[in-house]
């Protein structure tokens, strides 16, 4: 008897399927898609039902040799590429090309994990493919091809060449275009809180705000008016007039989903959805470890369901007796909501074995891989504990009119939050509830007025999407689907339509231009709402539901009229130039402002006799963003600052005689003792900005907050750093000792 051949798609899985299948198999890798639309042309015959026309990948020949050669040989084939829309259309395309070669069957076979038990379950149950699902990725990617094809070349005559659009990812490049626009037009509004420090007959001390005047919720918008309260709280009575306790259940978190899993590796391990996604792929695919050979350490990464098997739970529950105790256990398995759209098939992403306990692995994987290991394992137990009890109080003051209320709580009994607390999008989420405790106090008992502190604030506009934040915006918008969110933001990244500040997601020029000519000429296929039903759709063909073809017939009649006016009425952005006072110093011919790939660029009007460009200012900057800065620490010529792909920077006017460059200094000096450098603006390799010193590699000192020249009253370290919450807004807090305050402006 010969062997059966099983086909996956990422050639990292083989050692770790080798291991659990034995002998009987012959294992090949198709390394991703095999088949595509062709690259330099359509590829779609939209007169003839959108007809696709795959042709093999640049590269790919030798492996699809390969696969049919082996396709020969074997007796029976099981196709088992991932487990989603994209893994069956891999599968399609392979079917097609060995069905014909082999006398035996052409099965397909699905595993959520690679462990012993549900790949040998996937090879004695296999099932033959999903044309629905074939249909349902076929049509997105014909959609996608459409929009980028037939979009891009009229971006390329009317802005530059090598401009892109994409029908999730314009979209997604919208919304952040979007924020932006709301944070400019964003008025602030004046208000004042009011605090006061009160003590009664037992410790601690305690501090109440301001809740109501009268029977009427606080508000309080102008300082006479919070000066009109200090003066008539100052010396009146403060009298305990109400005492609320209650028994509050904290509740755990559901295991992981791809968006999830994304957003909470952001918010704690500054990872971006690209990374997160890149490592998960490497623990479900499988990690060499000492005395076990290769193992699958997670389920499968792309998934919305927060489903998890019988057989995991009955696991879980078991470590968590052990581990914790049976205090610890729920009475019946905790379960959690699962979205329509979500595959039922699917798990949440969670271990594949909850007795591999992190610690256990923390020498054998590399740090990164360790980290991203230990927090699905951390989430995953918790989900399946059971909520966490806080004893909570409630005081409310009264004074004259003015009623105060303080409020505390006391962790009763950890529960679930002994093993993990979820991140929020102001903070990184290490930490259990924080609120004061209040001193045990009866209520009608007459307090003493320590202090009472009005203070003034401003209302803050909406902040710019992290990378978390605009996974969290395009998974309740409905943009995009599991698998598509990581690509999504890189795709934009990469294009430099948006880029990264201070850890948050800003357009650039070039990115709030392209979106606004989109939006001008495409308003229907533009938005959240449309691009939403689109996925919708989607869903419906992979249900058996919808027809792909009439789905891309609804959408091709409308898009095609938008594409003719677009021709038309698009402004000619590449035909605009502005005048400068500026003259070319190669050939004394005027200088002209003209668009680029990556935005405005200064350029001599004399091309092409003359190819002489220069770098200009932002949008508001103009020409003269370019000025003396001092002396090359080389030649001694006048330095300029220039602006590049990656920010502002110095550079000698001497270019390209003599290329120094340095950056560009943020007024505060190198903390470090003994460093006579500066600190300034830099970017990792990843593309975030940081703060370092200016004498690196002499000295190492860096920071992902940017430090301020002011030192701190509490322990006097030379200098401070910003940071900037949603509902606190700026402040400056001291890296060594935690003394914050805040910085709105008056």
């Amino acid at each position: 008897m010969g062997k059966s051949l099983l086909i996956v798609e990422s050639p990292t899985k083989i050692e770790t399927l080798k291991k659990i299948i034995g002998k009987g198999f012959t294992i090949k890798a198709s390394v991703g898609h095999l088949k595509d639309l062709p690259k330099k042309k359509l590829g779609v015959d939209v007169e003839n039902d959108f007809k696709p026309d795959y042709i093999t990948i640049r590269g790919k020949g030798k492996i699809l040799a390969a696969l049919k050669a082996a396709a020969k040989k074997a007796d029976n084939i099981y196709l088992a590429p991932d487990p989603d829309r994209e893994g069956e259309a891999i599968a399609y395309h392979i079917a097609n090309e060995v069905t014909k070669l082999t006398k035996g069957k052409v099965y397909r076979v699905m595993f959520n994990e690679l462990t012993k038990k549900a790949v040998n379950e996937a090879i004695n149950n296999p099932t033959e493919l999903n044309t629905n699902k074939v249909n349902a990725q076929q049509a997105r990617r014909i959609l996608d091809r459409l929009v980028g094809y037939k979009i891009s070349p009229i971006l390329w005559k009317k802005v530059h060449r090598g401009l892109s659009a994409g029908r999730v990812q314009s979209v997604a490049l919208k919304m952040v275009c979007d924020r932006e626009k709301e944070i400019k037009n964003f008025k602030q509004e004046e208000y004042w809180s009011i605090t006061a420090d009160l003590k009664g007959s037992k410790d601690p001390e305690f501090q109440a705000k301001l809740f109501k005047i009268g029977k009427d919720k606080a508000e309080v918008g102008k300082e006479d008016q919070a000066q009109e309260i200090v003066k008539a709280t100052e010396k009146g009575e403060w009298v305990l007039e109400q005492v609320t306790k209650k028994e509050r259940k904290r509740n755990p978190v559901a295991p992981f989903i791809t968006s999830t899993l994304q957003q909470e590796a952001s918010r704690k391990l500054n990872f971006s959805p690209k990374k997160t996604m890149m490592l998960a792929q490497r623990l479900y695919e499988g990690i060499a470890l000492e005395g076990k050979g290769t193992v699958g350490l997670i389920t499968y990464m792309r998934t919305d369901s927060t489903r998890m098997a019988d057989e995991a739970i009955v696991n879980l529950r078991q470590v968590i007796t052990d581990k914790f105790g049976k205090e610890y256990v729920p009475a019946k398995p905790n379960t959690y909501k699962v979205k329509k759209s979500a595959q039922e098939a699917h798990e949440a992403i969670r271990p594949t074995d909850f007795s591999i306990e992190p610690k256990s692995l923390k020498d054998l994987l590399e740090k990164d891989l360790y980290r991203l290991y230990e927090l699905i394992w951390l989430r995953a137990v918790s989900s399946q504990m059971v909520p966490a009890v806080l004893d909570t109080t409630q005081f409310d003051i009264r004074s004259g009119n003015y009623t105060f209320r303080a409020n505390g709580s006391v962790i009763k009994f950890m529960g679930c939050l002994k093993v993990y607390v979820e991140a929020t999008d102001d903070d990184s989420g290490t930490g259990a509830p924080s609120d004061k405790i209040l001193p045990d106090l009866p209520k009608g008992e007459q307090l003493k007025l320590l202090k009472i502190l009005p203070e003034q604030h401003f209302t803050q506009p909406p902040p710019r999407y992290t990378e978390a934040l605009l996974v969290k915006a395009l998974e309740e918008k409905g943009v995009g689907r599991p698998s598509t969110y990581a690509s999504i933001i890189s795709v934009i990244k990469d294009r430099d339509y948006v880029k990264a500040e201070e850890r948050r997601l800003a357009p650039t020029e070039l990115g709030g231009l392209v979106s606004d000519l989109l939006m001008e000429n495409f308003p229907d296929i533009m938005t959240e709402e449309f691009t939403a039903h689109m996925e919708d759709q989607l869903d419906q063909i992979e249900e058996g539901k919808m027809e792909w073809v009439d789905t891309l017939k609804a959408f091709y009649k409308p898009f095609e009229k938008d594409l003719v006016e677009a021709e038309k009425k698009m402004r000619d952005i590449k035909s605009q130039v502005e005048e400068t006072d500026e003259v070319c110093d190669k050939c004394d011919q005027p200088m002209i402002i003209k668009w680029g790939r990556f935005g405005k660029f200064m350029a001599c009007s004399n091309y092409p006799e003359c190819k002489n460009t220069k770098e200009v200012g932002g949008k508001d900057e103009g020409p003269d963003a370019v000025k003396a800065v001092g002396n090359c620490d080389k030649c001694d010529s006048p330095l300029v600052i220039k602006v590049g792909r990656f920010g502002k920077f110095m550079a000698c006017s001497a270019y390209p005689d003599c290329k120094f460059t340095k950056p560009i200094s943020t007024g505060v000096s190198c903390p470090e003792p003994d460093c006579k450098g500066y600190i300034s603006a830099r970017r990792s390799k990843k593309g975030r900005t940081f703060y370092g010193c200016s004498e690196y590699p002499n000295c190492t000192f860096t920071s992902w907050d940017k430090p301020v020249a002011e030192s701190c009253p509490e322990c006097n370290n030379p200098y401070m750093v910003q940071k900037w919450k949603k509902n606190e807004g700026e402040s400056l807090l001291c890296p060594k000792c935690n003394f914050k305050k805040s910085t709105e402006a008056a």
